[in-house]
């Protein structure tokens, strides 16, 4: 019951960026090809399982604007329980990756804050909780707007996200 009021909880405050992920300070940026995604990750596999791993459970909400940058933010458990941020104001997308036009590649740049004592050496450069992060993904639209990705959390472990789109 905590983790389901924990993931209410957090579905609730990710609501919040939308708003300022919608605004536009240039009109000429909304065009159909810029677009609010919801995602959600019901599963990572670890390279190396460790008794200590939880479920690791994330909702996020990513804007990709028509010149194909992307920013976002996604809240999570982290893999040893921890509620964990990572806000990513970089990234991009690439389309159409080996001529397959549904296939994508993302990557993200950004600060990731959660992982604490003790276990604040499973993520490099962490200073208080608080360590630079960078996610590079393949993402593939199976179905119009809708898209299963597969996220690269360095050498600890492959995430499974979907996403559609809000906006």
């Amino acid at each position: 019951m905590k983790n389901l009021r924990t993931l209410a909880l957090g579905m609730i405050v990710t609501l919040l960026p939308i708003a300022a992920l919608a605004q536009v300070n240039d009109p000429t940026e909304i065009t159909p090809q810029s677009k609010i995604r919801w995602q959600f990750s019901p599963y990572t596999y670890h390279f190396t399982p460790d008794e200590k791993h939880k479920n690791v459970v994330m909702i996020g909400v990513e804007r990709e604007h028509s010149n194909a940058k992307l920013e976002g933010i996604t809240l999570f458990t982290n893999s040893f329980g921890q509620p964990t941020i990572y806000f990513y104001p970089w990234g991009g997308v690439y389309r159409s990756i080996g001529g397959v036009e549904q296939l994508s590649f993302k990557w993200t740049a950004g600060l990731l804050y959660g992982y604490k004592d003790p276990y604040e050496d499973k993520v490099p450069l962490n200073y208080g909780g608080l360590s630079p992060a960078l996610i590079p993904a393949l993402a593939y639209e199976f179905k119009s707007g809708w898209t299963a990705q597969v996220n690269i959390l360095g050498t600890a472990a492959l995430m499974l996200q979907l996403s559609t789109p809000v906006i």
